[in-house]
């Protein structure tokens, strides 16, 4: 173990930084998309993904996710790391870190950096549910969640486990799995959680017989914009280390965002004769999703085509929920999970020296394919235990008069907008 890295620890802590502005980002990104009465509930769910995410980590989740003993390949001891045990130490009164880890930067760098993923992920979810859930509940799946769910995963994936390069499923292949920033861990995951509690608490009242139309369109373009930018703590982060890795990754993050985002006004002009702006804000996040598990093993020009495939399938994939009747209401499974396998997978044909087309080995296919499958798997039973048990005991909707007369009045007690002082208001009380 060597020194400090001051450049390294810089890059780390301000793309934690990054990420967790990733979080807010989704929040008005979310919120434009929902009805008037629903978005102060759409920025509170956000909110408590936040909140109840980090207090779980702190006390748990890092350990089962990073720092806890092995247990099967799954995930770590939840007591051998409770509350940052061995993470961190008091030393004349002040908190610090014990150590640094194989990056030299501090193990409290890496746990800041993680639990900001941790809070992206099931903060995806709620797209799914919106204008239907109560707090309460959300804030208890919440917990749940990333307990059972995200924290065992992240474990499997990225700290040796079975789905990881040095996992069981690799070693029997003969291939390296490779999820460089999160296509299984985070958009599969969401994803799948997503559609499991949609299947299980059901449609928003007039789903698929009146237009649920966004809000606010500048507050999803803002929170496209926000998004791509955080996302370069995202993939660029994740080289651990402020190096070439970090500096390529920034770049094909960008060329694929481009490239998904052109690809989907393509797409969406040739269906509807426009290009729209929920359309460019939609594409920007499929093609930061699929080039996410990809970013630091695709050649440019692999990028920029795995972009604008990915593109064109999450803007096709988005209109499958009125064909199966799923109300997904913003379209999380067509953008996170159809854009996080096609990423994944697509690994298997672009991956540099290891690809099918860039590097003539099938094996680098199958691996991903599993891996994929196996991630699907986990988050679909897992989430389907919690979901089912919350909708049993204390159900996860409020009223159909509360949905109807909005969310926001019913669970919040607020409203988002105040129109007693508008032009209109004040010309009724003068007559």
């Amino acid at each position: 173990m060597g020194a400090l890295d001051s450049g390294n620890t810089a890059w780390i802590l301000t793309s934690a930084s990054l990420v967790f502005l990733m979080t807010p980002g989704v929040a008005f990104f979310y919120g434009g998309m929902v009805r008037a009465k629903a978005v102060l509930n759409m920025l509170m769910l956000e909110a408590a993904a936040l909140s109840v995410t980090m207090i779980i980590w702190t006390l748990w989740g890092w350990s089962i996710a990073y720092a806890g003993s092995d247990i099967g390949g799954i995930f770590g001891d939840p007591a051998s790391g409770f509350l940052l045990k061995d993470s961190m130490v008091a030393q004349d009164g002040v908190f610090t870190t014990t150590g640094l880890n194989s990056n030299n930067y501090p193990v409290s760098v890496d746990v800041a950096f993680q639990v900001a993923f941790a809070m992206i992920t099931v903060g995806l979810i709620c797209g799914a549910i919106a204008e239907r859930v109560k707090y309460s509940t959300w804030m208890i799946f919440v917990a749940l969640w990333i307990t059972f769910d995200y924290a065992p995963m992240a474990h499997m994936v990225w700290n040796g486990g079975l789905l990881s390069g040095e996992g069981a499923i690799s070693k029997a292949i003969g291939a390296t799995a490779h999820d460089f920033a999160g296509g299984t861990v985070v958009h599969i995951n969401a994803a799948v959680a997503a559609l499991i509690i949609v299947l299980i608490i059901g449609k928003r009242k007039g789903f698929g017989t009146q237009p649920f139309r966004p809000h606010n369109v500048p507050f999803v373009m803002l929170g496209a914009f926000l998004l791509w930018f955080g996302w370069f703590g995202f993939n660029a982060g994740s080289a651990f280390a402020a190096n070439g890795t970090a500096g390529y990754a920034w770049v094909s993050t960008s060329a694929a965002t481009a490239a998904a985002m052109l690809s989907w006004g393509f797409t969406e002009k040739i269906r509807s004769g426009h290009y729209t702006a929920m359309g460019a804000a939609s594409g920007m996040v499929a093609g930061l999703v699929g080039i996410t598990p990809a970013a630091d093993v695709v050649s440019p020009l692999w990028a920029i085509v795995l972009g604008a495939i990915v593109g064109i399938l999450t803007c096709l994939a988005c209109g499958l929920k009125f064909k199966f009747g799923y109300d997904d209401s913003l379209d999380v499974v067509g953008v996170h999970g159809v854009g996080g396998f096609t990423g994944t997978l697509l690994i298997g044909f672009f991956g540099e020296g290891t690809g099918l087309l860039a590097g003539g080995d099938w094996r680098q296919l199958v691996v991903q394919l599993i891996i994929a499958l196996v991630a699907i798997l986990y988050s679909a039973v897992i989430t389907a235990i919690i979901a089912f048990a919350l909708e049993k005991t204390i159900g996860w909707r409020v009223t159909e008069a509360q949905e109807v007369g909005g969310i926001d009045l019913a669970d919040q007690g607020e409203r988002a907008y105040d129109f007693a002082g508008t032009a209109s208001s004040v010309l009724k009380e003068v007559k």
